[in-house]
Formats: C-alpha cells, sequence, structure tokens
C-alpha cells in the first residue's frame, strides 16, 4: 500500500512541503524560511493575544 504523504504551506514563503520525519525543518520549507520566522518572533513582529494585559504589567515590582 502505498503512503500518503501530507502536503502543507510554508509558513513564510507559502512553498508546498511534504510533512515528513527527514524533514528537519517542517513546516517550513527549508533553514532560511525556518530563520526567517524566528526573526520576526524576536523582532515582535508576531504576538501571542492575551485577555489579562502585557507581561509587564503583571510583573511585581519593588517599590
Amino acid at each position: 500500500m502505498a503512503q500518503k504523504t501530507t502536503l502543507v504551506a510554508c509558513p513564510t514563503c507559502g512553498k508546498a512541503v511534504a510533512w515528513r520525519p527527514e524533514n528537519a525543518f517542517r513546516p517550513f520549507c527549508g533553514e532560511r524560511c525556518k530563520m526567517i520566522d524566528l526573526g520576526a518572533w524576536a523582532n515582535e513582529s508576531y504576538k501571542v493575544p492575551t485577555e489579562h494585559g502585557t507581561f509587564e504589567e503583571d510583573i511585581e515590582r519593588p517599590q
């Protein structure tokens, strides 16, 4: 029986990528797209929404 290959779109460039254990960069098509995405997180281009405000507001600071 032939194994079905699942294709996903690279989140950075949209190229079709086979979802296989051999693909070390999945869901990305390669290292370049993976690093572009990591850089976007590091530059705070992406943010995870929260219900309770920002992290800085939740920190108790000494007075």
